[in-house]
């Protein structure tokens, strides 16, 4: 791993270069100085997903979701839970489905919900169906 890591802000999209080994001490936003880790979900929307996707040197996992989605309801708490064990080795995102069509359609997603792990901008795993977060940690680690 290099010296230092990109991280996007999820308050202000700013991009920020962590020293890797300070990444896990609660670094903040050098432009809003909000945490850069809220052991969380960020909210993506069309806005801020190609540089979050593109920009960050963490994995990101995008959890494709709706509002009238059942298992998506049912698996948020685990999500949630998951951001809290994985951050800051991994960015936990959520993208509603319903009013970002175009980013959904862009990724063929044809079930909800479905998760999504970039690295360097690129897909490099998709998981359809609502899971546990120890299911979510272990394939966030497996494939990241």
């Amino acid at each position: 791993m290099s010296g230092s890591q990109h991280i996007v802000c999820p308050a202000c999209d700013a991009i920020n270069r962590i020293p890797s080994a300070r990444i896990a001490e609660g670094p903040r936003c050098g432009r809003c100085h909000a945490p850069l880790f809220g052991a969380r979900p960020m909210e993506l929307t069309a806005g801020n997903f190609q540089k979050h996707t593109n920009r960050n040197d963490i994995p990101v996992v995008v959890d494709f979701w709706a509002s009238w989605c059942g298992p998506c309801k049912m698996m948020a708490p685990a999500f949630e839970q998951a951001a809290k064990q994985l951050e800051p080795a991994a960015r936990l995102a959520k993208l509603n489905t319903e009013t970002e069509q175009t980013i959904a359609t862009q990724f063929g997603i044809r079930s909800i919900p479905t998760l999504v792990l970039f690295k360097n901008g690129r897909e490099v795993a998709r998981q359809p169906g609502a899971m546990g977060a120890a299911d979510i940690v272990r394939w966030v680690q497996a494939n990241s």
